[in-house]
This record gives structure tokens, C-alpha cells and sequence, in this order.
């Protein structure tokens, strides 16, 4: 079985510059902002920022190898895209289909919501959850 916290550990680690180009990315997307917070979505600025710093292979990357690090086996392999990678409002958020059933699902809360202000930074930023 995949612990969720052994995977958030190496997200941590081995990771975390994925993290880091991921929140960079959030933080560009906030200083274009009126202020500290906005009403506006957030979600479509923050993919097209993700997508200019190549940025979402490497979170993919680095899931992939956190849950083998964790003794996990992925059911498929991860792409940066739908359902693996989903970028919303509140940030990225990762999902890994494990082999034997269920999913690590990653959360980058790069962004605190209602109104949109940019969210904590690491390790507070990060949420990894084994579900199913």
C-alpha cells in the first residue's frame, strides 16, 4: 500500500524544484494583480504561465517518482494533462492511479480562493492524499 505521506516526503525532497518552478509560476500570475488579491479566475493565467516555464511535465515527473519512491506502482503513466494534471482555481493538482487499486492525489494549494490570494509556500502549500 502507497503512503501518502511517504509520497508527500519525496515531493518534498526530490521534488521540490517542481514545486518551486510550479509556485513561481503562481507568484508571476499574482504580481500582475491590482493589489493582493483579485476576484478574476486564476486558473487559465496560471496554466498559460505552467505551460511558458515547462513546468507541468516536471510535476508529473516528479509524482511518478514519489509514488515508486513510496513502494507504490503507478496503473498507467502520468501525463500533464486530464486526469493526471488538472490546474484549478486553487492550484495544481496531481493524480496517480496506483496498481493496486485507488489514487495519490497531490495538491499544490498555490492559491487561497474567494477572493483569489496566493497561497502558502512550502512545505504548508502541499497536500497528498491516498484515496479509493
Amino acid at each position: 500500500m502507497t503512503d501518502a505521506t511517504a509520497v508527500r516526503g519525496r515531493l518534498l525532497d526530490a521534488g521540490r524544484p517542481a514545486l518551486e518552478r510550479a509556485l513561481a509560476c503562481a507568484d508571476a500570475v499574482a504580481a500582475g494583480w491590482d493589489g493582493d488579491a483579485t476576484a478574476d479566475p486564476v486558473a487559465a493565467d496560471y496554466r498559460a504561465a505552467l505551460e511558458a516555464a515547462d513546468a507541468l511535465d516536471p510535476l508529473v515527473a516528479a509524482l511518478a517518482d514519489a509514488v515508486a519512491h513510496a513502494g507504490g506502482d503507478l496503473a498507467a503513466a502520468p501525463v500533464a494533462h486530464i486526469p493526471y494534471l488538472a490546474v484549478a482555481g486553487r492550484g495544481v493538482v496531481l493524480r496517480g492511479p496506483l496498481a493496486d487499486g485507488g489514487r495519490v492525489v497531490a495538491t499544490l494549494a498555490a492559491f487561497e480562493v474567494n477572493p483569489y490570494r496566493r497561497g502558502p509556500d512550502l512545505p504548508a502549500a502541499l497536500v497528498v492524499e491516498r484515496r479509493g
